[in-house]
């Protein structure tokens, strides 16, 4: 009797929305900085979370297709545990023991999202009926799409407003008043709630039998390498990871600093959660019109309309005007929706079960290295740059990612024109 995998599509999509849309979010690098680090040391830490999970993605994702998925699930809710038990921990540090605690959370984190990369795509495809897989995945990945922004909607408002003592202390009666450091804690109790809601939803899960039928733990090297050897020599695939991962870094770089940002536009930070929210908001409507246009227009063109909205939205970027500097911003952030649909599109069409979680790791492995090394070029350009005035460094930094951006993708899509033209014969 095979198992009821019909729960499953449900529990991830419960599971994508806790994972991924974190309260912390809209203060992620003023949380850091109020803590007591720079935004150059913040900068470094975010380098040793790409390079965490440069070294474990593939690995988890071939595990998860011979261990288990789920399992590799369990283990992304509870390493989220740690990362912000963590986090909270550090909040009453300082000096060394304060960076040891967050290159720990850094390091956590990013074992956490190596072991979720990748495992949950792949088990929510494998548990959609075989009849019509395809289509299924389309609805199902739009949907999980716009409830991750219902999450991120709410999320990013409680996120920023718990973290202002001001908004905190004007809603609680007079004798009930909290301090500025404990306010600074309360986006971190509230992931680490979510994390619990993780574990619990993932030790629900059932495992498609397929899925690890005749795996052996052993094989799992071989597996790693036959899956990369696929992902680097079936043209289509390769198009839309490089060009994906040169889109994917700058925008992922700059959503990791947009705290920062505001306050170089002079946007105050009780706004910050309701800016995430408005994204959220975007990220709600976006997928439907990435449905539309992958449905009706080539890869190609897909590929170039996501360039070209990255490009534009980096060039206005760069004069920081203050309060209007949002627009560009969020323009930005709306680019990933698209690249995130139209990646994971290819992906799943292409891939064959068996291999799925490694493929889809592998891509993740080449998305977080190459925002590590950005992050690590961006952290070097910002030491390059005087700071005074104040957001000098940030401005300068911000305009020398849009020559780089535009030479690189330029390369890559006349490249990606002629690789598919070569496939389409």
């Amino acid at each position: 009797m095979s198992a009821d995998l019909s729960g499953n599509s449900s529990r991830f999509v419960i599971f994508s929305v806790f994972f991924t849309a974190r309260a912390y979010y809209p203060v992620l690098a003023i949380l850091f900085i109020d803590l007591g680090l720079t935004l150059n040391q913040f900068v470094m830490l975010n380098f040793i979370w790409a390079i965490t999970i440069f070294l474990f993605e593939v690995p988890s994702g071939a595990l998860a297709d011979t261990l288990g998925r789920r399992k590799l699930l369990v283990a992304a809710s509870a390493l989220m545990l740690i990362e912000m038990f963590c986090l909270l921990v550090a909040s009453w540090t300082s000096g060394a023991m304060l960076l040891a605690l967050c290159v720990i959370n850094r390091i956590c984190s990013g074992l956490s999202e190596a072991c979720a990369s990748g495992a949950d795509e792949a088990l929510a495809y494998d548990s959609l009926p075989e009849q019509n897989r395809a289509a299924a995945w389309d609805e199902l990945l739009a949907k999980v799409m716009r409830w991750r922004s219902v999450g991120f909607v709410v999320a990013m408002i409680l996120g920023g407003l718990l973290y202002d003592p001001r908004i905190v202390n004007y809603l609680l009666p007079a004798d009930a008043q909290i301090a500025t450091e404990f306010a600074h804690r309360l986006p971190v109790i509230l992931v680490l709630l979510q994390a619990l809601v993780c574990l619990l939803f993932t030790l629900k899960m059932v495992e498609p039998a397929h899925a690890i039928a005749g795996a052996r733990l052993e094989n799992t090297f071989n597996h790693i390498l036959g899956s990369a050897r696929w992902v680097l020599t079936t043209p289509k695939t390769l198009v839309v990871i490089l060009i994906g991962v040169a889109v994917d870094s700058i925008v992922r770089n700059f959503a990791t600093i947009n705290s920062s940002y505001y306050r170089l536009i002079e946007v105050p930070e009780w706004t910050y959660g309701f800016l995430g929210a408005l994204f959220g908001v975007m990220g709600f409507v976006i997928p439907s019109i990435a449905k539309y246009l992958n449905e009706n227009f080539s890869l190609f063109v897909n590929l170039v309309f996501i360039v070209g909205c990255t490009l534009l939205g980096l060039v206005a970027l760069v004069p920081a005007w203050p309060v209007f500097g949002l627009i560009p911003a969020i323009f930005v952030f709306s680019v990933i929706f698209f690249l995130g649909f139209t990646v994971s599109r290819v992906l799943h069409e292409e891939a064959e079960s068996f291999r799925r979680a490694t493929v889809l790791s592998v891509k993740g492995l080449i998305f977080n290295l190459g925002y590590g090394l950005f992050s690590l070029a961006f952290s070097l350009l910002l030491t390059r740059f005087p700071n005074s005035p104040e957001g000098n460094a940030l401005r300068s930094a911000l305009l020398w990612q849009v020559p780089f951006f535009a030479l690189l993708t330029f390369i890559l899509l006349w490249w990606t024109k002629l690789t598919l033209r070569r496939f389409a014969h």
